[in-house]
């Protein structure tokens, strides 16, 4: 059976990124520009801590209205244990950005075409964070009064932050939405889809504990994450992962019926035949006599 192929149509370079490893000496600048992207959103939020403040009640609120678990419960389930709580902390203060940083290196070692798609995905998705950073300050629910919630990091430590308006460093008026869970989900996507295996779907144990730690920490509210896993969606659907392994549509063809021969060649076959000699056929093995008697 003939099979023909049918190519796909291929999406636009900006949608589906492809090509080698790029240099690395360009990926540290555009690094260095978000990083001053970032710095630069942090200064631009600067004396706006009322609307925060005003945008956490209110989100507080509305979460009690859509009847969302409390974060509360998840704190106090982290309370129940100091060596728990310790590792939450731990774990939000110490893997967010090296487990992040050790995914991107080892995916434009060993995945370049899927790096380009990675790095657009990343980039996309925190630029979008930066501009809802600035459009919607949020104060964190560590820092909101009569919730019951206490700053797990500061009581217990390990803690990354210290006074907010001695911070130079992070936005802690940033909360929504969550970077740290998008970027959770953005390292677990990448590992699933550019590797093979079972259980490489073992990876979305990143993004899921990362809920449980910003939350139960009182650093995210659930809201937090819900927007930026739509924002990720979003994303995702606009950037496409390369294509590796193109599958083509195959399509049988019809089978060659055979054609009839014609009289000529009939009766060419037939005098061959009669003309060609038989071959000789065995002579049968006489048989004994019979005994007398």
């Amino acid at each position: 059976m003939n099979l023909v192929q049918t190519p796909r149509p291929q999406r636009p370079r900006w949608f589906r990124p492809s090509g080698g490893r790029p240099r690395p000496i360009r990926e540290l600048l555009l690094i260095a520009v978000l990083f001053g992207a970032y710095k630069l959103g942090r200064l631009l939020a600067n004396g706006r801590v009322a609307e925060a403040f005003d945008n956490a009640r209110g989100l507080w609120d509305l979460e009690r209205r859509l009847r969302l678990p409390s974060e509360l419960d998840v704190q106090h389930a982290l309370l129940h244990s100091d060596p728990l709580v310790h590792a939450a902390n731990s774990y939000y203060a110490y893997v967010h950005f090296p487990a992040t940083a050790a995914f991107l290196l080892w995916i434009y070692l060993r995945r370049p075409a899927h790096y380009r798609w990675i790095r657009w995905v990343l980039v996309t998705l925190t630029a979008a964070g930066l501009a809802l950073h600035l459009f919607l300050p949020l104060a964190p629910p560590r820092m909101l009064t009569g919730t019951g919630l206490v700053d797990t990091g500061a009581l217990f430590g390990p803690s990354v932050y210290g006074p907010p308006h001695a911070d130079t460093v992070a936005n802690q008026y940033a909360a929504m939405p969550s970077l740290h869970i998008g970027w959770a989900f953005v390292v677990a996507t990448g590992l699933i889809v550019s590797t093979r295996g079972r259980w490489r779907w073992l990876w979305i144990a990143h993004p899921v504990i990362t809920v449980a730690v910003v939350v139960g920490t009182a650093n995210h509210y659930w809201l937090d994450g819900a927007v930026v896993s739509v924002l990720l969606g979003a994303v995702l659907l606009v950037v496409r992962p390369p294509v590796t392994a193109r599958r083509s549509a195959t399509v049988p063809t019809a089978r060659a019926v055979p054609r009839p021969a014609s009289a000529s060649t009939v009766r060419a076959s037939r005098g061959a035949r009669e003309a060609s000699p038989e071959p000789d056929r065995p002579r049968s093995a006489p048989r004994p006599p019979a005994p007398l008697g």
